[in-house]
């Protein structure tokens, strides 16, 4: 079964349980360089756009990803996504899926010289800036405005992958959410010459629960930004429900899910994501929002992926 992310890991203050962690933390980052530093990295045989983050989850990679496949499409290029395998990412691969061919491997560098082969063009990498095995072409970092770094700590002590100095090996940010100063300052601070860029959701499908009353349920990174973007389009919202990320329903949940909702008068509205982790037998009365990435100053990130491929 899968947790829930630690409350403590989003909370400015020092809490107690980050204190007692940070040992373990240390290890694991001084364990993963020295991975990093004893593997080989390796040139592709074809452009490769990484999109991952430092903060675990609820960034919008997968979006971005999907935006970014789409700008090389427009570039008259043949583009690809590429995923590590992991069983419990198939909701990732599902979406991805539903715009262009994805391959995925236990190594990625593996991934992407099949595709190579198949005569892709373009790698997108759907995660992966961790990977120190794959030389990238263009590295982008995804942010979320309203978690940005959390309490600051690297896992377990917090919800970094890695600390801040990582954006040194970034050549561009994207944060998802309002203009902040702050975070800009910070980011600038590791590496002055890093580009920022900026990006909001925009719904496709909103007028389809304007007038309902909803229930709304995710497993995703951080569940409250997608119930947030709901009540910020004015949606009934009469309950929420958060579950783990990746998280895999039962019948039994679904079920419960669906009684509520009638005994409400209501309908039950996910992420495209959660949806499509549902089985298709139990996806009738279910509905789920479709959104798109919408990027600030599209036209000069555009130029930062022709420069690169």
């Amino acid at each position: 079964m899968k947790l829930f992310k630690p409350k403590f890991w989003d909370k400015k203050q020092i809490s107690l349980y980050s204190i007692l962690l940070l040992p373990i933390s240390l290890i694991i980052q001084l364990l993963s360089r020295l991975k990093n530093y004893l593997i080989k990295n390796q040139k592709c045989p074809i452009p490769t756009v990484c999109v991952g983050n430092i903060y675990l989850g609820g960034t919008g990679k997968t979006p971005l990803c999907i935006e970014i496949y789409n700008i090389i499409k427009s570039l008259n290029k043949n583009p690809v996504f590429i995923k590590k395998k992991y069983d419990s990412h198939k909701d990732e691969k599902n979406l991805l899926k539903q715009v262009g061919s994805v391959y995925e491997s236990s190594n990625r560098i593996d991934a992407i010289k099949n595709a190579a082969q198949n005569n892709f063009e373009v790698a997108v990498l759907d995660d992966g800036f961790q990977d120190s095995s794959i030389k990238k072409d263009l590295s982008i970092i995804c942010f979320n405005e309203k978690q940005w770094i959390g309490n600051g700590y690297t896992i377990p002590s917090g919800p970094l992958r890695e600390n801040l100095s990582a954006l040194n090996r970034a050549d561009c940010v994207v944060i998802n959410g309002k203009k902040n100063n702050s975070i800009e300052k910070k980011i600038l601070e590791k590496k002055k010459s890093i580009k920022i860029f900026y990006s909001k959701y925009i719904p496709e499908n909103l007028q389809n629960f304007k007038s309902e009353k909803v229930i709304c349920f995710a497993g995703i990174g951080n569940p409250i930004n997608f119930f947030n973007l709901l009540r910020e389009e004015s949606i009934n919202i009469i309950e929420e429900l958060r579950f783990p990320d990746h998280y895999k329903y039962s019948i039994a949940e679904l079920n419960n899910l669906i009684i509520k909702a009638k005994k409400n008068d209501a309908i039950l509205l996910t992420t495209e994501k959660d949806y499509l982790r549902i089985d298709k037998e139990n996806r009738e009365n279910i509905s789920f929002l479709k959104i798109k990435v919408d990027i600030e100053n599209k036209n000069e990130f555009v130029e930062k992926i022709k420069k690169h491929i």
